[in-house]
């Protein structure tokens, strides 16, 4: 009972503390600016641990670590795979994007480019990969809540989504990207600072020795050696090989696609900020993934990793259990309260991202954009259907992932990423650098890209065939591979080629120059969107 009223103060004085900074924030947000980029008023430092508190979702915090502590090296593949993504990030997206748009993924595009078609393609895409992720957010919200607190009843898993849902619609509605923003801060301080104590308790438990650490790991993981070497998760196959480094791919591509992701690069005045907030985004999320190995092995060595569910879910929470005393400890309660409550941040400020990033490209590309055709729109009236958008989002979002629980949602991170990196990823990097691409080839590369890598994973094991299946009774698997990446995203650039080659667009030629010029030098940026 201690442990769960710790538990449990501590989750309301996190949400309390996020509320009253989104009550904040409300005061600040006077115009649209405000409303969808926090006014570009953020510094690098600050949008760094915004990226990195929008990024580090509860798959990477409870999910990286526990996939170490079930399957040692190839458990840490994963966090190799969303690290290095950043270099794509970094180098192709970042500053360029930042100078060439204005609010949402689109603008980029439908600056050379015929408004409604790719606006209403990127608006698809955009709310696709964003539900996609937030199922899997919510419902693994409403399993650690229920975990947590010791009662497995579908009532309080649901009575969780529905929290987490309304408070991101509050979040998004009420704070705009300035709270948003501020919220993303917040939990990355306390995720990177709960990881820090958990990691320095481990490594004093061995005095510091990493070797020791990794040895009792391979010890008592009953796998010997073979747990610190390739193999243990994915096999000697060649297909499960190829379904690694179709998921690899998705990872390492996917990153740059993202929306949420994207329009972190609106928030800053310059494109030097830009640059720089990636750059303590890979500094924070690198020192993070390196605090998963730590957290994941010591896991391994010194809990029974049999109860920490089957995929490795509450290895962190355990762990801190047992280095804050174990059970029934004080120490112990208190950490693993702290552990749960910086989980649960880790989710409040990742869905509140992913919300505002779908309403925002609603409100901005939909109703502006292609309904209304950018005339007679007040900012007022925008930033009105945006919160609608949000709201509504919100409520499709809650309505699937309480059906959702019974599921093995395990793939739907995997799949955001494999969509981000199929659909969004070809046509932003093409109308960036390739001077003929034209309105057919994006929206081909997008819509192909889309329904490529949706229409793999539904013909694969992840949905039928299988006892893990999302339909484990029916079998019409033909694809054999669960990440569909290594086959839906080269289908969605040679979509661009095809696309671009087949019409010739001159209007979308002439104005590459004037595009580049801004995506390069930043001139012009506040009104890219605008043309």
């Amino acid at each position: 009972m201690n442990q769960q009223f710790l538990t449990t103060s501590l989750f309301l004085f996190v949400v309390a503390i996020t509320i009253g900074v989104t009550l904040w924030a409300s005061r600040q947000t006077k115009t649209a600016a405000d409303f969808y980029s926090g006014g570009r008023s953020f510094s690098g430092f600050q949008n760094g641990l915004a990226i990195g508190g929008d990024y580090m979702s509860a798959a990477s915090f409870l999910g990286i670590s526990g996939a170490i502590a079930l399957y040692g090296y190839d458990g840490f593949l994963y966090s190799i795979g969303f690290l290095v993504a950043w270099l794509v990030a970094l180098l192709l997206v970042a500053e360029m994007l930042r100078n060439a748009g204005r609010y949402t993924m689109a603008d980029q595009l439908a600056f050379r480019m015929r408004q409604r078609p790719v606006r209403t393609a990127a608006a698809t895409s955009t709310v696709i990969v964003s539900i996609f992720y937030l199922l899997a957010q919510m419902v693994g919200a409403g399993t650690l809540v229920a975990l947590l607190l010791g009662v497995d009843s579908e009532a309080v898993k649901n009575i969780v989504i529905v929290g987490v849902g309304a408070l991101m619609i509050f979040y998004v509605t009420v704070g705009g990207m300035k709270g948003t923003t501020y919220v993303q801060i917040i939990k990355a301080v306390l995720l990177m600072a709960g990881s820090a104590l958990i990691v320095f308790l481990v490594l004093l438990k061995f005095d510091f020795n990493l070797s020791a650490l990794l040895g009792e790991a391979a010890d008592r993981s009953g796998q010997g050696d073979a747990f610190l070497q390739p193999g243990l998760q994915y096999g000697t196959t060649f297909l499960d090989r190829l379904d690694f480094l179709s998921l690899g791919i998705a990872l390492v591509l996917g990153t740059a696609g993202l929306p949420h992701i994207l329009i972190r690069f609106y928030t800053v005045p310059t494109a030097q900020d830009a640059r720089k907030s990636v750059l303590w985004a890979i500094g924070l999320i690198g020192a993070f993934y390196l605090m998963t190995l730590v957290l994941g092995f010591g896991a391994a060595a010194l809990i029974d990793t049999s109860e920490a569910g089957k995929t490795g879910n509450l290895a962190s929470p355990l762990l801190a259990q047992e280095v804050g005393g174990g059970e029934g400890s004080v120490g112990g309660a208190v950490l693993l309260a702290l552990i749960a409550a910086v989980a649960f941040a880790t989710i409040l400020a990742v869905v509140a991202g992913l919300t505002l990033a779908s309403s925002s490209s609603m409100a901005h590309d939909l109703y502006k954009g292609v309904f209304k055709r950018d005339q007679e729109v007040t900012e007022k009236q925008e930033v009105r259907v945006a919160k609608i958008s949000a709201i509504v989002i919100g409520a499709i979002a809650i309505a699937l992932a309480i059906p959702a629980q019974r599921l093995n949602i395990a793939f739907l991170v995997a799949l955001a990423f494999a969509v981000a990196a199929s659909a969004n990823l070809p046509s932003i990097l093409f109308n960036m650098f390739w001077k003929r691409f034209n309105t057919r080839g994006a929206t081909w590369s997008i819509y192909g890209g889309l329904i490529a890598s949706v229409g793999l994973v539904l013909l694969s094991p992840v949905t039928s065939g299988e006892e893990t299946s999302l339909l484990p009774n029916a079998d019409f698997a033909i694809f054999p591979l669960n990440n569909p990446g290594v086959v839906s995203i080269p289908v969605g650039f040679l979509l661009g080629i095809i696309g671009t080659l087949t019409l010739r667009e001159t209007a979308a030629e002439q104005l590459y120059t004037e595009l580049e010029v801004r995506a390069l030098t930043g001139a012009g940026a506040e009104g890219a969107a605008q043309h």
